[in-house]
Protein backbone atom coordinates (compact mmCIF):
# COMPACT_ATOMS: atom_id res chain seq x y z
CA UNK A 1 0.00 0.00 0.00
CA UNK A 2 3.15 2.23 1.00
CA UNK A 3 4.28 1.87 -2.62
CA UNK A 4 1.12 2.73 -4.76
CA UNK A 5 0.28 5.50 -2.35
CA UNK A 6 4.20 6.98 -3.15
CA UNK A 7 3.29 6.46 -6.84
CA UNK A 8 0.16 8.10 -6.47
CA UNK A 9 1.46 11.07 -5.04
CA UNK A 10 4.41 11.22 -7.49
CA UNK A 11 2.11 11.13 -10.44
CA UNK A 12 -0.28 13.32 -9.07
CA UNK A 13 1.84 16.23 -8.21
CA UNK A 14 3.98 15.90 -11.75
CA UNK A 15 0.50 15.52 -13.22
CA UNK A 16 -0.74 19.05 -11.47
CA UNK A 17 2.13 20.97 -11.97
CA UNK A 18 2.77 19.97 -15.68
CA UNK A 19 5.67 17.59 -15.68
CA UNK A 20 3.22 15.17 -17.46
CA UNK A 21 0.89 17.17 -19.71
CA UNK A 22 -2.49 16.66 -20.78
CA UNK A 23 -3.29 13.65 -22.81
CA UNK A 24 -0.01 11.99 -22.07
CA UNK A 25 -0.69 8.28 -21.88
CA UNK A 26 0.32 6.23 -18.60
CA UNK A 27 0.38 2.64 -19.28
CA UNK A 28 1.27 -0.09 -16.74
CA UNK A 29 4.34 -1.71 -17.78
CA UNK A 30 5.62 1.38 -18.26
CA UNK A 31 5.32 2.73 -15.54
CA UNK A 32 6.76 -0.92 -13.60
CA UNK A 33 9.79 -0.52 -15.83
CA UNK A 34 10.44 3.28 -15.00
CA UNK A 35 9.88 2.67 -10.81
CA UNK A 36 10.79 -0.85 -10.74
CA UNK A 37 7.58 -1.82 -8.96
CA UNK A 38 5.13 -4.62 -9.64
CA UNK A 39 1.78 -3.90 -11.59
CA UNK A 40 -0.68 -4.15 -8.67
CA UNK A 41 0.14 -1.07 -6.96
CA UNK A 42 0.68 0.92 -10.38
CA UNK A 43 -2.80 -0.28 -10.68
CA UNK A 44 -3.36 0.77 -7.43
CA UNK A 45 -2.45 4.47 -7.95
CA UNK A 46 -4.02 4.74 -11.28
CA UNK A 47 -7.59 3.87 -9.81
CA UNK A 48 -7.07 6.41 -7.69
CA UNK A 49 -6.24 9.15 -9.92
CA UNK A 50 -9.39 8.33 -11.91
CA UNK A 51 -11.11 8.13 -8.90
CA UNK A 52 -10.12 11.85 -8.21
CA UNK A 53 -10.55 12.74 -11.93
CA UNK A 54 -7.11 13.40 -13.25
CA UNK A 55 -6.46 10.37 -15.21
CA UNK A 56 -9.48 8.52 -17.03
CA UNK A 57 -9.12 5.18 -18.68
CA UNK A 58 -10.30 3.83 -21.47
CA UNK A 59 -11.08 0.12 -22.60
CA UNK A 60 -8.82 -1.27 -24.14
CA UNK A 61 -6.55 1.83 -24.75
CA UNK A 62 -5.26 2.87 -21.10
CA UNK A 63 -4.87 5.62 -18.96
CA UNK A 64 -4.86 9.28 -20.45
CA UNK A 65 -4.21 12.05 -18.55
CA UNK A 66 -6.99 14.40 -18.04
CA UNK A 67 -5.15 17.13 -15.40
CA UNK A 68 -7.18 20.29 -14.16
CA UNK A 69 -8.57 23.03 -16.02
CA UNK A 70 -9.45 26.19 -14.70
CA UNK A 71 -13.09 25.71 -14.24
CA UNK A 72 -11.77 22.41 -12.24
CA UNK A 73 -9.80 25.19 -10.16
CA UNK A 74 -12.42 27.56 -9.39
CA UNK A 75 -14.83 24.40 -9.02
CA UNK A 76 -12.29 23.34 -6.34
CA UNK A 77 -11.92 26.81 -4.40
CA UNK A 78 -15.66 26.91 -4.30
CA UNK A 79 -16.30 23.62 -2.47
CA UNK A 80 -12.82 24.12 -0.70
CA UNK A 81 -14.38 27.67 0.82
CA UNK A 82 -18.01 25.63 1.90
CA UNK A 83 -15.31 22.69 4.01
CA UNK A 84 -12.90 25.18 5.50
CA UNK A 85 -15.49 27.26 6.90
CA UNK A 86 -17.54 24.05 8.20
CA UNK A 87 -13.68 22.55 9.97
CA UNK A 88 -12.99 26.19 11.35
CA UNK A 89 -16.64 26.01 13.11
CA UNK A 90 -16.01 22.50 14.24
CA UNK A 91 -12.62 23.35 15.08
CA UNK A 92 -13.04 26.35 17.32
CA UNK A 93 -15.50 24.08 19.40
CA UNK A 94 -13.52 21.40 19.68
CA UNK A 95 -9.93 22.39 19.73
CA UNK A 96 -7.81 21.12 22.28
CA UNK A 97 -5.39 23.09 24.93
CA UNK A 98 -2.72 21.25 23.38
CA UNK A 99 -3.87 21.98 19.46
CA UNK A 100 -4.35 25.49 20.41
CA UNK A 101 -0.95 25.79 21.39
CA UNK A 102 0.61 23.77 18.03
CA UNK A 103 -1.54 26.36 16.19
CA UNK A 104 0.24 29.24 18.26
CA UNK A 105 3.27 28.12 17.53
CA UNK A 106 2.70 27.44 13.52
CA UNK A 107 1.21 31.27 13.41
CA UNK A 108 4.31 32.58 15.34
CA UNK A 109 5.97 31.26 12.92
CA UNK A 110 4.34 32.21 10.20
CA UNK A 111 4.57 35.47 11.91
CA UNK A 112 8.44 35.34 11.87
CA UNK A 113 8.75 34.15 8.16
CA UNK A 114 6.89 36.66 7.09
CA UNK A 115 8.99 39.01 8.69
CA UNK A 116 12.12 36.98 7.19
CA UNK A 117 9.88 37.26 3.64
CA UNK A 118 11.03 33.67 3.53
CA UNK A 119 8.18 32.42 0.51
CA UNK A 120 9.26 28.68 0.42
CA UNK A 121 8.93 28.49 4.32
CA UNK A 122 5.92 30.19 4.12
CA UNK A 123 4.13 28.36 2.09
CA UNK A 124 4.72 25.15 4.33
CA UNK A 125 3.65 26.71 7.09
CA UNK A 126 0.77 27.87 6.10
CA UNK A 127 -0.40 24.53 4.82
CA UNK A 128 0.70 23.22 8.14
CA UNK A 129 -1.44 25.88 9.63
CA UNK A 130 -4.71 24.76 7.97
CA UNK A 131 -3.69 21.22 8.58
CA UNK A 132 -4.01 21.86 12.43
CA UNK A 133 -7.75 23.45 11.88
CA UNK A 134 -8.39 19.87 10.34
CA UNK A 135 -7.13 18.11 13.46
CA UNK A 136 -8.93 20.20 15.74
CA UNK A 137 -12.28 19.81 13.74
CA UNK A 138 -11.85 16.12 15.26
CA UNK A 139 -13.53 14.56 12.06
CA UNK A 140 -11.22 12.77 9.88
CA UNK A 141 -13.55 12.55 6.57
CA UNK A 142 -13.61 16.23 6.76
CA UNK A 143 -9.51 16.23 7.61
CA UNK A 144 -9.51 14.15 4.38
CA UNK A 145 -10.91 15.60 2.07
CA UNK A 146 -9.47 19.11 2.84
CA UNK A 147 -6.25 17.79 2.79
CA UNK A 148 -6.84 16.51 -0.75
CA UNK A 149 -8.34 19.70 -1.97
CA UNK A 150 -4.83 21.40 -0.01
CA UNK A 151 -2.72 19.41 -1.76
CA UNK A 152 -4.15 20.02 -5.51
CA UNK A 153 -4.99 23.86 -5.16
CA UNK A 154 -1.48 24.57 -3.81
CA UNK A 155 -0.03 23.81 -8.13
CA UNK A 156 -2.60 26.75 -8.17
CA UNK A 157 -1.52 28.93 -5.90
CA UNK A 158 2.26 28.64 -5.77
CA UNK A 159 2.27 30.48 -9.17
CA UNK A 160 1.57 33.93 -8.09
CA UNK A 161 2.81 33.48 -4.54
CA UNK A 162 5.37 35.53 -5.68
CA UNK A 163 8.55 37.52 -3.61
CA UNK A 164 6.24 40.71 -3.05
CA UNK A 165 6.09 41.85 0.68
CA UNK A 166 2.76 42.85 0.11
CA UNK A 167 1.72 39.11 -0.52
CA UNK A 168 3.43 37.55 2.40
CA UNK A 169 1.50 40.52 4.44
CA UNK A 170 -1.48 39.78 3.19
CA UNK A 171 -1.56 36.27 3.85
CA UNK A 172 -0.19 36.53 7.14
CA UNK A 173 -2.88 39.24 8.27
CA UNK A 174 -6.03 36.70 7.02
CA UNK A 175 -4.30 34.01 9.18
CA UNK A 176 -3.90 36.73 12.00
CA UNK A 177 -7.86 37.28 12.15
CA UNK A 178 -8.40 33.40 11.80
CA UNK A 179 -6.11 32.82 14.84
CA UNK A 180 -7.59 36.04 16.77
CA UNK A 181 -10.65 33.90 16.66
CA UNK A 182 -9.34 30.48 17.97
CA UNK A 183 -7.94 32.90 20.69
CA UNK A 184 -11.10 34.37 21.68
CA UNK A 185 -13.21 30.92 20.65
CA UNK A 186 -15.27 33.25 18.42
CA UNK A 187 -16.93 30.96 16.11
CA UNK A 188 -18.66 33.99 14.15
CA UNK A 189 -15.30 35.64 13.67
CA UNK A 190 -13.85 32.22 12.26
CA UNK A 191 -16.39 31.80 10.02
CA UNK A 192 -16.03 35.68 9.02
CA UNK A 193 -11.83 35.16 8.87
CA UNK A 194 -11.85 31.85 7.08
CA UNK A 195 -14.55 33.03 4.32
CA UNK A 196 -12.12 36.46 3.25
CA UNK A 197 -9.21 34.05 3.43
CA UNK A 198 -11.20 31.94 1.01
CA UNK A 199 -12.27 34.60 -1.18
CA UNK A 200 -9.23 35.80 -1.24
CA UNK A 201 -7.30 33.07 -2.67
CA UNK A 202 -10.05 32.35 -5.20
CA UNK A 203 -9.65 36.33 -6.46
CA UNK A 204 -5.39 35.94 -6.23
CA UNK A 205 -5.93 32.78 -8.63
CA UNK A 206 -8.11 34.93 -11.12
CA UNK A 207 -5.66 37.59 -11.00
CA UNK A 208 -2.50 35.12 -11.82
CA UNK A 209 -4.82 33.92 -14.60
CA UNK A 210 -6.00 37.07 -16.41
Amino acid sequence: MAISADLYTTLRDDILNGTITSGSKLTEKVLCDKYGISRTPVREALQKLEIEGLVESIPNRGFFVLGLSKQDYLDMFTLRKVYEIQAITWAIERVTDEEFEELEELYEFMEFYTMKNDMAKMLVINMNFHQMIYTASHNRMLKNLLSSYQEMLKHAESPFANKSDDYLKQVFKEHSAIFEAFRKRDVDAGIAAMTIHMDNSKQRYLEHMK
